[in-house]
């Protein structure tokens, strides 16, 4: 991989406090409700994932949490945005459908010249299944279908955020989302595990991104590629050693999160993450 400058840039980030987060449901492999949950621990290492986005010089808003909805600190699941444009999430159980409502209303009070958010008429579940690289083939969106959104979603987020959109087969159930097998390691490049996607997918995207770092089951596993990036700093949860390995010999700079309570609920690091592209 060639080793260009890896420059940060200054994100806008959304998260939302695990105040009542628990895994009471199974919509996911990872969930096990014979497993509680340490809510305690769970706040304080969300903490410290908010603290260290903001220490390395990031803006975080927060989505304040609503009772009986365990799964909001997953906050990339909520919608997806680009310029400003806001594409609206649907979810696909019914036991995260009203967050997309809780979502909407934030943007809602965000400065309407600046933010409009569009109501989907197709299932999606935001930044779960979306990434975007401005950089990349003129500002490219990826974007997964399989298990939780539509294929049809894709088409309906190009119209509305005016991007070009590349769907992506996922196949393999423990990558039940795009950003359990795929992450944006800066503008232009990405990070994946090829095998949760398909044949095709699979060459799709090592013709579009011939240079990214390839991750293998176990970093997978660990939910190395669930993270987030500023284009230098790669923030990832602490049992991805190998997968920090990586993006370190590809010249980023990882940062180490623990975030095992999270991870009983089937997400880590980008999970509790969405961007705010304005």
């Amino acid at each position: 991989m060639s080793q260009r400058e890896r420059m940060p840039r200054v994100r806008t980030y959304l998260m939302c406090p695990p105040e009542h987060f628990t895994v009471e449901y199974a919509i996911n492999p990872w969930m096990d409700t014979t497993v509680p949950v340490d809510a305690a621990l769970a706040v304080k290492q969300w903490d410290l994932l908010r603290t260290t986005l903001v220490d390395l010089g990031h803006t975080v808003h927060l989505l304040d949490p609503v009772a009986g909805l365990p799964d909001m600190v997953y906050a990339a699941n909520g919608a997806f945005s680009v310029d400003g444009q806001v594409y609206g999430a649907r979810f696909r159980y019914p036991q995260r459908s009203a967050e997309a409502d809780a979502h909407r209303a934030f943007y809602a009070g965000l400065d309407q010249n600046s933010w409009q958010l569009v109501a989907p008429e197709h299932v999606n579940e935001g930044e779960g299944d979306f990434a975007y690289l401005p950089g990349a083939h003129g500002g490219l969106i990826l974007a997964g279908y399989g298990f939780r959104t539509e294929p049809a979603a894709h088409a309906e987020a190009q119209e509305v955020l005016g991007r070009p959109v590349i769907s992506l087969r996922l196949v393999d159930p423990a990558f039940y989302h795009l950003d359990t097998a795929l992450a944006a390691l800066d503008d232009h490049n990405i990070t994946y595990y090829p095998d949760a996607f398909s044949p095709s997918a699979q060459r799709v995207l090592a013709q579009l991104f011939p240079e990214a770092v390839l991750a293998d089951r176990a970093d997978a596993e660990a939910f190395g590629l669930n993270l987030v990036s500023d284009g230098r700093h790669v923030i990832l949860n602490t049992e991805a050693t190998a997968m920090a390995d990586k993006v370190r010999a590809a010249g980023y700079a990882p940062v180490h999160v623990e975030l095992s309570e999270l991870k009983r609920g089937g997400g880590s690091v980008k999970c509790a993450v969405a961007e705010l592209r304005p």
